[in-house]
């Protein structure tokens, strides 16, 4: 709680104009208005002037960092991370912080999902992992699946009498909150098993929370009937046995992936998104593992593998990076490197320069010039080989295999 309490200070002094906030605006679309929002590089440049940060890369590091929790997050992406530019972010409502212990159930996913569906359906669609999900939780719950849809039904009714510009930032809001507690497949989970679970678990008598206003107390009487106990200050040792406590969570790795199950054979429309931009490919763990395969079966691997690799580094604990940055030098750059890629004299000058200095962001140019690489070459092949075309069709010629069978026994019969 002591990390979250720090974090909110510094989110709430963010938003404070008068002590020289972040400038939140009104910015003009083409037909409509984006209410409320502030742009990544404007929290960059927050972070580094009042948390006297020299360097970007650990301000955007530090971000990061907050969006991961929901503090922050993008309008137009389900992916919890601060970007250096002018992509627009907005700032979660107290109501929706991490400090107050949400836990929230399938039940409350359900009615949160079942109505979306019942809003702007052109603001409002469901992604497919989203609608994948709502299927299972409808066959989950069928019994009580009436009353998920009636109390969906009342807070869709509640929300359009709100006003209009009102009603899009808190729908926005509650997305976010939902990116952070059911967060989109191959992103990083921060609450599936962390800090706070752990102190609940050590605390029974906690009050659970529903996001939704229903509430399950597990205390056995009221609190105003119990004995008062009385206040002990906390004390050094009390402090050391809490670090000691949370280095361990940090090195069980408890931190897991959505609990979304990842499909060995991708749908149509999730192999379709592939082809949008070389982005939906390495967003996607499914993409990214064809993609790896398809430059294996090229010889031409190492390019993405050392994008990945730059990729890991930024989420590396400091006290690693430095050992990392020396060992991605040595496979990928070093003379006479065993996975030697390919770059530009400007692009290498830098990165030589740059590994002096170790950091998470050593490899910045040199990623950015392998990404357009691959971008302009290996991404457009990938798109045009057998693999992924393969891939296209596999659901329509199960389909027409299908109806050619059920074709033939009905001639037959």
């Amino acid at each position: 709680m002591i990390v979250y309490r720090k974090i909110e200070d510094i989110v709430t002094r963010m938003q404070d104009d008068k002590t020289g906030g972040v400038p939140i605006r009104t910015v003009k679309s083409f037909l409509s208005k984006i209410p409320s929002v502030v742009t990544g590089s404007d929290i960059v440049q927050w972070l580094m002037k009042n948390l006297s940060i020299e360097d970007a890369g650990e301000a955007i590091h530090l971000g990061s960092l907050i969006a991961a929790q929901g503090y922050v997050f993008p309008i137009s992406d389900h992916v919890l991370s601060l970007k250096d530019d002018g992509t627009f972010y907005r700032f979660q409502a107290p109501y929706f912080w991490p400090s107050n212990c949400w836990e929230p159930e399938n039940t409350d996913y359900a009615i949160y999902l079942c109505k979306r569906t019942m809003q702007n359906k052109a603001r409002l669609e469901l992604a497919d992992y989203e609608a994948e999900n709502l299927a299972r939780l409808q066959r989950a719950f069928a019994r009580k699946w009436e009353f998920i849809f009636m109390q969906a039904e009342a807070q869709v009714k509640i929300d359009r009498k709100k006003d209009k510009t009102e009603r899009k930032i808190l729908d926005s809001q509650e997305r976010a909150f939902w990116d952070v507690h059911r967060p989109v497949p191959g992103c990083v989970n921060t609450t599936e098993m962390d800090i706070r679970k752990c102190r609940r678990m050590k605390n029974p008598q906690k009050v659970k929370k529903s996001v939704y206003g229903v509430t399950e107390e597990s205390q056995p009487q009221s609190p105003v009937h119990l004995p008062s106990q009385p206040v002990r200050k906390t004390t050094k040792e009390d402090f050391r046995k809490q670090i000691t406590f949370l280095n361990m969570q940090i090195e069980r790795h408890c931190l897991k992936m959505s609990k979304v199950a990842e499909s060995k054979e991708p749908s149509q429309q999730r192999v379709k998104r592939w082809g949008f931009s070389m982005d939906e490919v390495l967003k996607d763990p499914v993409g990214r593992d064809q993609f790896l395969r398809f430059l294996e079966s090229e010889f031409s691997s190492e390019n993405l593998r050392f994008w990945l690799a730059v990729q890991d580094l930024k989420k590396r604990p400091l006290q690693d990076v430095t050992t990392r940055v020396e060992e991605i030098w040595q496979e990928f750059l070093a003379p006479g490197a065993q996975s030697a890629i390919n770059l530009d004299s400007h692009s290498y000058e830098k990165t030589s320069q740059n590994v002096k200095d170790p950091g998470r962001y050593t490899y910045e140019d040199a990623q950015e010039h392998i990404y357009k690489l691959m971008k302009s070459d290996s991404y457009a092949r990938f798109l045009r080989s057998n693999a992924y075309q393969d891939l296209l069709l596999a659901k329509k010629k199960g389909k027409s295999l299908a109806s050619k069978r059920l074709t033939g026994l009905m001639q037959s019969s």
